[in-house]
Parts: structure tokens; sequence; C-alpha cells
């Protein structure tokens, strides 16, 4: 089965084409306002009538409440929800029960962290996939860093990679992770929340060299 990709912290309708027509799988919007890359649920709406079927609208939150999600939702069809900040596991199931939508949580991979434990932790709560990222003590995400792949579980749970990857590097990482998704947002950039249709193309190209040898 080939790695699936999302294209993460889109902001243009160009750029909406550019993802469809490379192949990902799913596009994320950032619905967080500090990050250079939000988007408010009005401009989302204009850029998701670009958005062709079978290909998943996933939205991604820190640190938001049920009705915060909720007003989202009312304005726009997310497919899936990302939970990005410290959302415990029973807040992360709270919010999934009340919006009735799938979720799954991103975790940081700090150096101490026993990552097994944790993710068990969500998906005993119902979470449909985890998500790995570089741990940052400032930022939730979008930071270019990558931790170290070699220590990247294998378990009976759906595992996204995220952290640093680009065109450059992904084929290796689907290749030490065996991952089921990866997510990119930076590295397929020009300038943040712009991202480069070139830079889109050999990212997907390097996802399905990555496939084709795990």
């Amino acid at each position: 089965m080939r790695t699936r990709a999302k294209i993460c912290g889109i902001t243009r309708s160009q750029d909406v084409l550019s993802v469809v027509q490379a192949g990902a799988d799913a596009i994320g919007f950032v619905f967080f306002p500090p990050s250079p890359r939000y988007v408010s649920p009005e401009q989302a709406q204009q850029l998701i009538e670009d958005i062709p079927p079978y290909v998943q609208v996933v939205g991604l939150f820190v640190n938001a409440n049920a009705d915060e999600i909720q007003s989202t939702l009312n304005q726009i069809a997310l497919d899936i929800i990302q939970l990005h900040g410290d959302e415990t596991p029973e807040q992360c199931q709270q919010i999934g029960r009340a919006c009735k939508r799938r979720w799954y949580k991103a975790i940081q991979v700090k150096p101490d962290l026993d990552v097994v434990a944790e993710i068990q932790r969500y998906q005993a709560a119902g979470a449909s996939a985890i998500l790995l990222d570089a741990w940052h003590p400032e930022l939730k995400g979008g930071t270019g860093q990558q931790f170290d792949w070699t220590k990247f579980p294998q378990l009976d749970i759906p595992l996204i990679l995220a952290g640093g990857l680009s065109s450059d590097n992904v084929a290796e990482a689907i290749v030490t992770t065996q991952a089921y998704a990866v997510d990119v947002s930076g590295g397929v950039e020009s300038a943040k929340g712009i991202k480069d249709q070139q830079l889109i193309e050999r990212f997907m190209q390097g996802v399905q060299r990555g496939s084709a040898k795990r």
C-alpha cells in the first residue's frame, strides 16, 4: 500500500490545485490564529470549493474546546479533526463525541517521552491515528525540525510522520519508519503559508519512491 500523504497549512486556491494535481490524499487547514498558516473558517470554505471528492479535508486545532471546533464545523465540512495542542485523551474523546468527527492526536516526541505509552493513552480514547512530530519548547508544529526516525514505533494504529520532511528526505523517512502516512508543511513552501508547486510535485514523487521500497 502506498504511504498516504497530507499537505498542511494551505492558504491559497492555487496551492489547493497543486496539491490535488500532485496526488496528495489530504489537505490540511490550520485554524490556530497565531500560526502564519492560519486561515479563517470563511477562507477555508472558499478554498474547499476547489477540493474534489476522495481528497480528505483535515482541520488542525490547538487547545480549542468542543464549542470552538463545532463553530468551525458549522461553516466548513471537515472530514477529520487534528488536535495539535496539549489536549488530554479525555478532552480529545469529548471533542470527538461532541463534534461527531473522527480525530487524531499530534504528539511531540520529547527526548524523555515514553512514546508508546503516550500513543496507547490516546488510542484507548478513540484516536483514529497518531501523528508524531518533532518537539519544540514553544512551537506547535511547523518547526522544520525532525526527531530520531529510528525510534519510530510499530503499533496497531495508523502512525503519521511529521517534522522536517521535504522532497529530499521523505523517501528515506518512509523506508526507515514504515509510517502509514507523512505530513508536510514547511518542506514544500517558498515562504510561510505559500506553497511551491514544484516542491509539492517532488515531495509526492519522493512518497512514491519510498512506498515502492518499504
